[in-house]
């Protein structure tokens, strides 16, 4: 069983930054396609960004390409989201999620084709 455990959110500003974190209970990153996922009240989940197992390739939301990163730490077992220009668009509750790489069927922002989650992380940003 994969844990997945977010943190880093919190309340800023527009145009400041937030790093979130989604830590690992296992060596998921070497194996797993992981992936961001946000949600704001009222909508649909929504893929943010997406990274293929040891960072081979990196997917974007059109919407925050050129702000946001994802990248991950192989040694840390740790996931991360670097947001930076933040908008006020941009709040909701982002989540962290993982798939085995051979489940993985290339819909990255699809959140079916991930079968773990993490809780949340509340990210809030005010104009």
């Amino acid at each position: 069983q994969v844990q997945l455990v977010e943190s880093g959110g919190g309340s800023v500003e527009a145009g400041g930054s937030l790093r979130l974190s989604c830590a690992a209970s296992r060596s998921t990153i070497s194996t797993y396609c992981m992936a961001w996922f946000r949600q704001a009240p009222g909508k649909e989940r929504e893929g943010v960004a997406a990274i293929t197992p040891g960072g081979g390739s990196t997917f974007y939301a059109d919407s925050v390409k050129g702000r946001f990163t994802i990248s991950q730490d192989i040694v840390k077992i740790t996931l991360y989201l670097q947001m930076n220009s933040l908008k006020p668009e941009d709040t909701a509750l982002y989540y962290c999620a993982a798939v085995p790489i051979y489940k993985f069927g290339g819909r990255w922002s699809d959140p079916y084709e991930y079968n773990y989650w993490g809780q949340g992380t509340q990210v809030t940003v005010s104009s």
